[in-house]
């Protein structure tokens, strides 16, 4: 498949020019905001499940047993309720339940076009934490989209095994033949197909994981650049506490749920871009790391053929504190698009901004956008340069083609993760997003949010220079 097809300036004239003002740190420049256009929407029902392995085991006939990690082990389908507390909110009930009958496919973490109708996505590794994940199965589905109906066909699964024990710890089915993964083991943000392997972004590690197009793993590599090490409090050697709290802990600067959540090919298919979802922190300054008071983040270079990292980086910056990067991928050799979003907002309508009511949203959808960048162009701090941007919540929809939500003028993906981003072809992406099943509830109250696929002609943000 081409996997990145080369893009031609037209005639299109970017529509709307917009300052960026900023509450918290200061602006490094003005950036064009241009408008996207709504050409297809499809979803996957929020509960959609599919059956394990049958030589998995009987407990992972059931998923989501561990999901009030506060409490013991429950294995009653549908007795556990689902809350969303957003932005520190007070927790609303969504609507959904666990555990439930079978494997969720859930949220897509990652997203790749094989055509205009056929994708691979990326189940998330269960449900939030290694703590409540245990009975969650790692899988990879090739999913059909029919954009004129909105429907999306699961057509394949194929769930991440190690039988060659190439993970280099001890993993969940430890003692099994097929070795299959769980959400204890991998938390799988981001997905690449590069000729007749995946190649898999983690979080825990960070980690990126190689498998076959069955999901058997051919290989893991840690994250060392130039000689040094970055790890989570997830990664193997930071499991173990010391003896007495008055020990000294473990140092990482990849914060928990903050390794590759994005992570983009060159076009040629022989690099990587892996890039931290948050800042890493600085354990000096006992903050995130940032030049001239704005937070940043790294974005990587890694070699396909080698595995290993180059050592080559680049600094993206954040608009805002506590903004996280939620998907990469590259246009050309040199410009590319990024997925920035808070990550404490979602809902649109009925709003009730500041007010902690259970029939509105308190956190309403705020910064959900998709930036170009461009890689060859560093400023005078060091941070690539952002070109323009498309606006997630403001979606122009002339056909009335949602399938979701209100089909009006102006379309929104007022989800709390917009998260995965895939290029269809020549002037289309998509946008897919994770709905933290059960726990998101952005497009309806009381109503977990489904997986929703939207195509969206960006011509005018390709325009820009």
């Amino acid at each position: 498949m081409p996997l990145h097809p080369a893009h031609r300036s037209s005639s299109i004239k970017p529509l709307l020019y917009a300052l960026v003002l900023l509450s918290s740190i200061p602006v490094a420049q003005a950036q064009q905001a241009v408008s996207a256009t709504l050409v297809g929407h499809a979803a996957l029902p929020t509960d959609t499940s599919t059956p394990a392995p049958r030589d998995a085991g009987a407990f992972f006939a059931t998923s989501g047993k561990f999901a009030n990690s506060a409490r013991a082990r429950n294995e009653k389908l549908g007795s556990e309720p689902a809350f969303t507390a957003v932005g520190g909110s007070k927790p609303r009930a969504t609507g959904g339940a666990l555990p439930i009958q079978g494997q969720a496919v859930q949220g897509f973490s990652g997203i790749v076009a094989l055509d205009r109708e056929h994708y691979l996505v990326l189940t998330d590794n269960g449900f939030g934490s290694k703590i409540n994940s245990q009975d969650a199965l790692l899988m990879v589905h090739t999913a059909q989209v029919d954009w004129k109906s909105g429907k999306v066909t699961l057509r394949k699964t194929v769930f991440l095994h190690d039988p060659d024990r190439k993970v280099p710890f001890a993993i969940q089915n430890e003692a099994s033949e097929r070795r299959y993964l769980t959400g204890v083991d991998f938390d799988v943000e981001s997905i690449q197909k590069v000729g007749n392997t995946l190649w898999i972004g983690d979080e825990f590690g960070p980690y990126i994981l190689q498998t076959d197009l069955n999901g058997k793993v051919l290989g893991v590599t840690e994250t060392v650049v130039n000689g040094k090490a970055y790890r989570s409090p997830d990664h193997y050697l930071n499991s173990r506490l010391p003896n007495l709290p008055s020990d000294a802990m473990p140092l990482w600067e990849v914060r928990r749920s903050g390794g590759f959540e994005p992570m983009a090919q060159s076009p040629d298919g022989k690099t990587l871009y892996p890039a931290f979802e948050w800042p890493l922190y600085d354990a000096q300054t006992k903050t995130f790391e940032k030049t001239n008071d704005r937070i940043y983040t790294h974005i990587l270079e890694f070699d396909v053929a080698s595995r290993r990292y180059t050592g080559k980086q680049w600094k993206y910056a954040f608009e805002e504190s506590g903004h996280v990067m939620a998907d990469f991928q590259m246009l050309d050799a040199t410009t590319g698009l990024v997925i920035e979003r808070d990550d404490a907002s979602e809902g649109v309508a009925p709003a009730c901004a500041g007010e902690e009511r259970p029939d509105c949203f308190a956190r309403p959808a705020k910064f959900k956008r998709v930036y170009k960048i461009d890689l060859s162009s560093i400023d005078a701090n060091g941070f690539v340069r952002k070109v323009a941007y498309i606006d997630l919540l403001k979606i122009t929809n002339p056909q009335r083609l949602a399938k979701r939500g209100p089909n009006e003028e102006v379309f929104s993906l007022p989800h709390l993760g917009p998260e995965g981003l895939a290029i269809v072809d020549a002037r289309h992406i998509v946008v897919v997003n994770d709905n933290n099943y059960p726990g998101s509830s952005g497009r309806q109250l009381g109503k977990p949010d489904d997986n929703e696929l939207t195509l969206l002609d960006i011509q005018a943000l390709l325009d820009v220079k």
